[in-house]
């Protein structure tokens, strides 16, 4: 008996590790013997270049960078191999880099980002993972294509910084100067959000509220936006405004695809590439997955759905114990997921919950195991 662990991390309460040592504990409890494996798992938002890095023994590389605000700060992207690196735009331009009051999305620039691609240009990767997600900024991803070389200027020929207040000042761009080493590269993208660039479902409106936009702001920036994407699309020859996932990280989705030729990907669907999930599927018998609430938005892009589909490729039952479940949760069962085991085992305050989670997480894990034992002796009649 094989059973291989594959759940993310409950936010804020349990890390994926930990999940991997209590279902470890309670397998080895009802099933002596058994054999287990364990992989660390994320879907392209927080903590992806962390569990990449861990399951592919790669290393860390520290470089200096320049936030959102462009203040001097330290970011950290991942190496996998000699030619494949893993990024989170949310180290150099993520949300929690700026303090509340000062959250304007007409203030913001995603320069750290294109410092972190550059700084893995220069070192030689070639094959560079992006992921996308939790960003401060509103910009077109104008700041990242500047730090690397790209120049934008206004009708006077002034070279812009490349903030979200740039945009609707965009007159002409010169990609001459990009770096040499984009050429080069193949650029995988990791973006859960199918989001044009401009529009009522674009990156302004979707999500520059909570980068602290008002709707003054916010009409400001939508008007800069498509300024700008008529530009550089004309520049480019092609339209970035209509891009599935353009509008993501407030639009750094179009200018990767725009200016590095960047493929679109799911962000779990790359995660277990990178790891090599399906060679990790050979000789199991049921894997483990989960999240820490699960409903309707769980089949689309998140771990339960992108494990539970490989596992339906290869015939092999997965499960998952969650936290808590939410409307529309039982849609996972069309995605390979056979069943749900909420950990909660009686009416409690959330608060109580959260506090004992570990112990909930172990006592779920426990009636899994046994119910599944249970089920191995039913007779076929």
């Amino acid at each position: 008996m094989k059973f291989l662990f594959a759940s993310d991390s409950f936010k804020g309460t349990l890390s994926s590790e930990t999940i991997i040592k209590l279902l470890t504990q309670s397998a080895k409890e009802v099933f002596p013997g058994c054999e287990t494996e364990g992989t660390l798992i994320a879907d392209g938002g927080e903590g992806t270049v962390d569990a990449v890095i861990a399951m592919t023994k790669g290393t860390m590389i520290e470089v200096p960078v320049h936030g959102p605000l462009m203040e001097e700060t330290l970011a950290v992207y991942g190496k996998i191999n000699d030619d494949s690196a893993i990024i989170e735009m949310a180290a150099a331009s993520g949300l929690p880099m700026v303090p509340s009051h000062l959250r304007n999305p007409l203030n913001t620039t995603t320069y750290g980002t294109g410092e972190l691609i550059k700084d893995a240009l220069d070192k030689g990767f070639r094959n560079i993972s992006i992921a996308l997600g939790g960003s401060a900024t509103n910009d077109g991803g104008m700041g990242a294509m500047a730090a690397l070389g790209v120049k934008f200027f206004d009708q006077e020929g002034n070279e812009l910084n490349g903030i979200g207040s740039d945009l609707a000042k965009v007159a002409d761009v010169d990609i001459s100067g990009i770096h040499p080493g984009v050429k080069e590269a193949s650029f995988t993208v990791m973006c859960d959000v199918n989001n044009p660039l401009t529009g009522p479902d674009g990156a302004t409106y979707t999500f520059g509220k909570q980068k602290g936009g008002t709707p003054e702001i916010l009409d400001e920036l939508e008007a800069g936006m498509k300024s700008y994407a008529q530009v550089v699309g004309k520049a480019l020859n092609m339209d970035i405004d209509h891009l599935p996932g353009a509008g993501a990280a407030g639009g750094l989705g179009a200018a990767v695809c725009g200016f590095l030729n960047a493929t679109l990907k799911s962000g779990i669907e790359t995660v277990l590439d990178l790891i090599d999930f399906d060679q990790m599927l050979e000789g199991v018998d049921l894997v483990v997955t989960g999240e820490g609430r699960i409903d309707w938005q769980s089949a689309f892009g998140k771990v339960p759905s992108g494990i539970g589909m490989r596992c339906k490729k290869k015939g092999i039952p997965a499960v998952a114990i969650v936290g808590g479940m939410g409307q529309g949760a039982e849609k996972i069962y069309e995605f390979g997921v056979e069943s749900i085991i909420p950990t909660i085992n009686g009416a409690m305050e959330i608060e109580e919950a959260l506090e004992r989670a570990e112990e909930l997480y172990k006592g779920a894990a426990d009636r899994m195991f046994r119910f599944l034992k249970a089920g191995m002796g039913i007779h076929q009649g």
